[in-house]
């Protein structure tokens, strides 16, 4: 039978190092989408997404929790699947855009600013509205 040597051991370190380190970011991007819930600009389902992506290379079994969570699993095993958007996420993912928009452009004094913002949110918007439903080939 082979005797670890210093280097299985060093290697094992660094595993065990690396999977913490994802296991932060997982929680924090878990908390960071919690929060999205509540504040608006900030998003929800890109944070659980990062964290699932995290945890599964951390946690395994953190990311199976945030897979069966009741308010945020549906979207991410439903991005996980089939790269689909839910109808209701869609629509608080416009609402909360189009929000955005008016208070960027109610706040914002730089005309170049405002025109690069709502550009950009603008095409986020189309872009969440071009991706399909679970189970539906298109929108």
């Amino acid at each position: 039978m082979a005797q670890p040597t210093p280097m299985d051991a060093s290697a094992g370190g660094l595993r065990t190092i690396r999977n913490a380190l994802y296991l932060v970011l997982a929680w924090c991007s878990f908390a960071l989408g919690v929060i999205g819930v509540f504040v608006p600009l900030m998003p929800t389902t890109c944070f659980m997404l990062l964290a699932v992506w995290a945890a599964s290379r951390g946690s395994p079994r953190f990311a199976q929790w945030i897979r069966e969570h009741p308010r945020f699993g549906a979207s991410v095993v439903a991005w996980e699947r089939e790269r689909a958007i839910p109808r209701r996420a869609k629509c608080v993912a416009i609402l909360m855009l189009g929000f955005s928009v008016l208070v960027l452009l109610l706040t914002v004094p730089s005309l170049i600013v405002k025109l690069a913002l709502v550009t950009g949110l603008s095409l986020l918007a189309l872009w969440i509205v071009t991706r399909p439903a679970p189970g539906h080939p298109s929108l």
